[in-house]
């Protein structure tokens, strides 16, 4: 039997208002340009640190690149909350955690195409075990390394997670 390879995955195509019209695979959602829906989960150690990756060059989105949040589409019929926990243990490679703390969510229009984002949080205390297939690098970094790296721009990051932390950062600075 053979495995049902990343692009033959089902998604939910939705509107611009982030309601579902259809279903289709994740190839065509993706050569077609089709708005679906992804999760973004920042992942914190115990000292605070975020956990940041580079993606494995075999990724159908943005592969090599560096990230700050672990996640990825929703399967169809699966919502934001059930897909923020798979999506966490599954790169991460832990189980048991808690249900990643929703945020806030947005429309992604940028390089790679459009999708409804819902940023999430979690803290993760346990010892790590990246998905191998996903991860190709990872490493926990304080916020003020993190920034650095960003600012800096010698890492490629991914797009859709450059725009998730500048809108996190931005969501952080109006609740202090």
């Amino acid at each position: 039997m053979n495995p049902v390879s990343a692009a033959d995955e089902v998604l939910d195509v939705v509107d611009r208002d982030d309601r579902v019209t259809g279903r289709a695979p994740r190839g065509e959602v993706y050569a077609r340009g089709l708005i679906h829906r992804c999760v973004f989960v920042r992942a914190r150690d115990a000292a605070g640190r975020v956990f940041v990756h580079r993606r494995t060059a075999s990724k159908l989105v943005f592969p090599s690149h560096y990230d700050m949040f672990v996640g990825g589409v929703l399967g169809a019929g699966e919502d934001y909350a059930q897909a923020a926990l798979r999506e966490t243990e599954e790169e991460l490679g832990v189980s048991g955690l808690e249900q990643p703390r929703p945020l806030f969510k947005f429309l992604y229009e940028g390089p790679g195409g459009s999708w409804w984002s819902y940023v999430h949080e979690v803290r993760c205390e346990l010892p790590v075990r990246p998905q191998e297939s996903e991860v190709a690098w990872h490493a926990w970094l304080s916020e003020e390394e993190l920034a650095r790296r960003v600012a800096e721009g010698s890492w490629a990051w991914v797009p859709d997670g450059l725009e998730a932390y500048r809108r996190l950062r931005a969501h952080e600075g109006r609740r202090q």
